[in-house]
């Protein structure tokens, strides 16, 4: 499917009266997220774990007319802390139409093991957004069953994923795996946890779709985008790299076609695109899904 040359507000549904949930959206992508989200309606909590920094991003979203965003505080560097800001949106809120799974490490380490020997950076952009979703799942089903429903669960990735090849996800050591302290070593250690973050997506979206339940799982690669940490020139604006994510999320065209947006990977703009052949293994898809529920279990979660 062809890419767009930019994606507005005009191309998302309608999303008054319904909730959603981007997690890092203080700053970059998640902020023009949210933005684009509440624009069109939605009531959004900003899943931060800053609270100082989220409060700030709220005031100049406020700034900008956007009044319905709300922090949620959530600490993704610790899957315990991560199943706790679930359970206190669950207090908070009888439905969830969006989650999008935004916050990351990037490709700049050193990366090291965490107390539980557990890699940082997996933790971060993978186990912990993986226990984010389990925890609210049980809500978005619930929502999913409403007559005219649309949920989804998007998973922020990058084009990163293509530069590793797994042979397995079948142990811890898999997922801790460290490529080295160099800047390409750093690049695909990041690209293993984005890979894990389409894997993700694509047994998410089988495992719901053998219940018959009716919530769309979307991959999302937003480009090389403008960061605090990652800056050149010719990196796109936060604008930019939240269309794809936005469109997603809410787009009008997702919505009429859910079916071939299922378990999809969207490139810049919003186009449908075909990833690495490893994210497309459906065995590396299960593995990973089987040892990340088995690392949870270890952790008591």
């Amino acid at each position: 499917m062809p890419g767009r040359k930019a994606i507005s507000e005009e191309d998302l549904v309608d999303l008054k009266g319904k909730v959603a949930i981007v997690t890092g959206g203080n700053t970059g992508v998640g902020y023009a997220t949210i933005q684009m989200l509440a624009r069109k309606g939605a009531k959004v909590y900003m899943a931060a774990r800053n609270e100082g920094k989220a409060t700030e991003a709220i005031k100049q979203l406020q700034a900008e007319g956007i009044s319905d965003v709300h922090w949620l505080n959530l600490d993704l560097s610790d899957p315990r802390r991560a199943q706790s800001a679930g359970k206190e949106f669950l207090e908070k809120e009888k439905r969830l139409d969006i989650l999008v799974n935004n916050a990351a490490i990037g490709a700049v380490g050193p990366y090291k093991l965490n107390k539980d020997g557990l890699l940082d950076i997996m933790v971060t952009n993978h186990i912990s957004h993986f226990v984010l979703t389990e925890t609210v799942l049980p809500l978005m089903k619930t929502t999913a069953k409403e007559t005219g429903s649309d949920v989804r669960i998007v998973n922020v990735t990058s084009i990163a994923h293509d530069r590793v090849k797994p042979e397995s996800y079948t142990s811890k050591e898999a997922l801790n795996k460290d490529y080295g302290e160099s800047f390409g070593g750093y690049l695909d250690t990041y690209g293993n946890s984005k890979l894990a973050n389409i894997l993700h997506i694509k047994e998410l979206q089988r495992r719901l779709n053998s219940e018959s339940i009716s919530i769309t799982c979307i991959a999302t690669h937003p480009g090389a985008i403008k960061t605090n940490v990652l800056g050149p020139l010719f990196f796109a604006p936060w604008r930019k790299g939240a269309m794809t994510v936005g469109f997603g999320a809410a787009g009008k065209e997702v919505k009429e076609q859910s079916e071939t947006y299922q378990g999809a990977y969207l490139a810049p703009i919003a186009a449908i695109t075909t990833p690495s052949k490893y994210a497309l293994d459906e065995r590396l898809a299960k593995e990973l899904h089987e040892t990340t529920e088995n690392i949870v279990k270890e952790l008591g979660l």
